[in-house]
């Protein structure tokens, strides 16, 4: 086990040294100059020079991108052209308000698809089923902006049961924080539900089709009981990779709904900073995104080792 952790986490070490040489170099292809873009047009030229060495964009590229990446694995993620303060706090502030949001997300549809994808495999071919399937598919070709600009019509509007607006007032309680957050949270509901309902649903057929559970009902166990102990086990197995891969999006992909629903979360701040220049809070939350999403990679393949033991002998191989 020890191996395979070492293995994984070198590989996980190498993607985020790629992605991060990658987010510079796109970052610096970036039309536009960043102290042109700070200053204004109106600005002199000298003033601009002068800016453009004080962030240290006029220096060769090679060393721009060491003084990035040293900085940034010292947790210095540098000043933001914008809002001329410290990357890491804004940062970190707007990914602990998409983190509210994907959490509860995560909370509302995870069991809700799970239990879907089984309940259809148990009754596989029936109604349900068929239900269940045609549910799902629709809901994952179902884009955001639609579902969200249809809850915010009838539930915002119309019945006036919810509010639109994903951002409390000032010193809310967590209570008031999460009930702004429902509306928001269910086109990405919509959306995951499919991807999550169909892998457990596969995984759950596959897994009655064994031999292990064919023999588990030969020695007559009840039903129940080899559905809990050898069904679920092995059916999940795809599915928490699907989740895991959807935690990337849920952090960093957030652009439509936080937009819509008027939340401060980190799609918006980099939204922000890629239309406004602001090269290090888009490079270091790129970054940053990635490392968040590499951890969940990585605690879905420990996870998904432990269940199947015979993943991690592979892996070594």
């Amino acid at each position: 086990m020890t191996k395979f952790i070492s293995k994984r986490v070198g590989l996980a070490l190498v993607t985020l040294l790629i992605l991060s040489a990658i987010v510079f170099i796109l970052g610096s292809l970036l039309p536009g100059d960043p102290g042109r873009s700070t200053l204004g047009p109106l600005a002199p030229e000298s003033a601009v020079k002068a800016l453009d060495h004080q962030y240290g964009t006029d220096k060769p590229l090679l060393t721009q991108y060491w003084v990035f990446i040293s900085h940034f694995v010292r947790g210095d993620m540098g000043m933001s052209n914008v809002y001329h303060s410290a990357v890491r706090p804004l940062l970190f502030t707007a990914i602990g308000h998409s983190l509210k949001l994907a959490i509860l997300a995560f909370i509302i549809v995870v069991p809700l698809g799970i239990f879907a994808g089984v309940f259809a495999a148990l009754h596989a071919g029936k109604a349900s089923d068929r239900l269940i399937v045609v549910a799902g598919g629709s809901s994952t070709v179902t884009p955001e902006l639609v579902s969200g600009i249809f809850l915010i019509l009838v539930f915002g509007l119309w019945l006036n049961v919810l509010p639109y607006s994903a951002t409390p007032p000032p010193g809310a309680s967590i209570g008031t924080q999460l009930y702004h957050l429902i509306l928001p949270a269910i086109p990405l509901v919509i959306v995951l539900f499919g991807y999550i309902a169909r892998m457990a649903r596969a995984g759950t057929i596959e897994a009655l089709g064994s031999d292990y559970v064919r023999t588990a009902v030969l020695k007559g166990l009840p039903r129940r009981t080899v559905i809990r102990r050898h069904v679920l086990r092995n059916s999940l197995l795809p599915t928490i990779t699907v989740i895991a891969s959807q935690t990337g999006y849920l952090i960093g992909g957030l652009f439509v709904v936080e937009t819509l629903f008027h939340y401060n979360g980190v799609g918006t701040l980099l939204l922000q900073a890629a239309t406004q220049k602001d090269y290090p809070m888009l490079e270091a939350g790129i970054l940053t995104i990635g490392i968040v999403y590499m951890v969940a990679t990585l605690v879905a393949d420990l996870l998904y080792s432990y269940l199947n033991p015979r993943i991690r002998y592979q892996g070594l191989e």
